[in-house]
């Protein structure tokens, strides 16, 4: 699915018709949404067993997972940079290369000399059967949109962890938790965040000017509409960890439920007047035609400025809209340079 979606729409493609098909396949076990979401699970150091809870049900992993298959966005990240390459990965067509595999993806595994891990398809057409091909020991869904019905066919598969809260609402930091927990790599895990944060701290000390600029972070979800970002938002995240303060207006708008958005509505296009810059993304040509054309749209000052911040390479804004540890090093350098750009139209 691609990353222009907000996660109201993200949680619609997993649909029920999809569990239903899931059912047909594997026998499924009683829902277990009601459990106690809190992590109980074992305090003794990286010992296993662990047991991971969430908002759909308990993963018990038994010993360190060697097969580990990835659902979502940012698992198979995390999982790469902490040793474990996947044997299989949900696929991702949007900003994929050559080889179907996200750029950041491919490098990663290629420079530790793995085989790049079979893709199947997901959504509301999960492919269990593959899955089951597969062998996992652990499936990781911590940042993704499963369905109760799918959780319980793939926790029969094997111990799946899937999100605490709601779907599609992990923070990056929690998912990298979950994931060294469910893999007996917390301290590794640890690390990784730490060098997260480590690396964002570096670029925004390069930039110190990057203090004073203040931006909104907008999407559309076609001609007439418009939403914002909330801070806490992943791709919002990442703008502000490089040193950029999000404009006060952006906290004042009603999350829209289910998301870390504000669908605010073209008419309201006037309260971003404020925003030195302004980032976003467009599904592809046509659709950035069809939105920069609109008058309240174009009046915006800093889009009516060109102080925009907005690529056309799909990798790119794929990898801009989940931390990471591997995209975060993809996309610091790649970053900054359009962001001075932005910035140069500031002074005209």
């Amino acid at each position: 699915m691609s990353p222009w979606l907000t996660r109201a729409r993200r949680k619609a493609v997993a649909t029920s018709a999809a569990a239903l098909t899931l059912a047909l396949v594997v026998g499924g076990c009683g829902s277990s949404g009601d459990q106690d979401t809190s992590d109980s699970s074992d305090k003794s150091g990286d010992a296993f067993p662990v047991t991971l809870n969430s908002s759909l049900g308990s993963a018990k992993i038994e010993e360190e997972p060697k097969r580990v298959v990835t659902l979502g966005q940012g698992s198979a990240e995390t999982s790469i940079a902490l040793g474990t390459t996947p044997v299989g990965v949900e696929e991702y067509k949007w900003g994929s290369d050559k080889t179907g595999h996200l750029p950041w993806v491919h490098e990663a595994v290629k420079k530790k000399g793995d085989k790049l891990p079979k893709q199947f398809q997901g959504g509301e057409n999960l492919d269990v059967e593959e899955i089951l091909k597969l062998e996992p020991d652990v499936i990781l869904a911590p940042w993704s949109g499963i369905t109760q019905k799918q959780f319980d066919v793939l926790n029969d598969i094997a111990p799946t962890v899937a999100y605490p809260g709601e779907a599609w609402s992990t923070d990056w930091d929690e998912q990298i938790d979950l994931i060294g927990k469910a893999l007996g790599k917390t301290k590794q895990a640890d690390g990784l965040k730490t060098d997260i944060e480590r690396q964002f701290a570096k670029a925004a000390e390069k930039h110190p000017e990057y203090a004073d600029v203040s931006f909104s972070y907008i999407y559309n979800d076609g001609p007439g509409t418009l939403g914002v970002f909330k801070p806490t938002e992943q791709r919002a995240e990442m703008v502000s960890s490089l040193g950029l303060k999000v404009d006060p207006v952006v906290k004042e708008f009603e999350e829209t439920k289910g998301t870390d958005s504000a669908l605010i509505g073209l008419e309201n296009a006037h309260k971003l007047k404020d925003s030195d810059l302004i980032f976003t993304f467009y599904s592809d040509e046509k659709n950035r035609e069809e939105i920069e054309k609109q008058p309240l749209y174009a009046k915006i000052p800093a889009i009516e400025k060109g102080a925009v911040v907005a690529s056309d390479d799909n990798s790119f804004v794929t990898a801009s809209s989940q931390i990471n540890p591997l995209t975060v090093p993809w996309v610091i350098d790649r970053y900054t340079p359009m962001i001075d750009k932005a910035l140069e139209k500031l002074d005209k």
